[in-house]
């Protein structure tokens, strides 16, 4: 292997390192969910699913572990809070 490629290999594990060198601005992407497979997709800040779930909500589990994934690489507008829990009477 030449001495070039082994320095972007090198390069290649530091950027790994810093995810938040990344960020995101558009993907699509499949998921399999426990029932059935959902396509996900992220424009500009906006999520979508093709799940019940998150056309009733504009969240759902598949979107929330791409968050989770995709961590720092996502901007901010793109990490939704999940609904805070309700208080019980």
């Amino acid at each position: 292997m030449d001495s070039g490629m082994i320095g972007k290999i090198q390069k290649a594990r530091f950027y790994a390192e810093e995810p938040e060198r990344i960020c995101f601005e558009q993907f699509r992407a499949t998921f399999q969910g426990t029932n059935s497979r959902h396509t996900i997709s992220y424009d500009h800040g906006g999520w979508h699913c093709t799940c019940n779930f998150f056309a009733s909500r504009g969240v759902c589990s598949h979107t929330m572990a791409f968050e989770r994934l995709l961590g720092a690489m996502l901007p901010p507008e793109a990490r939704v809070p999940a609904e805070p829990a309700k208080k019980l009477a």
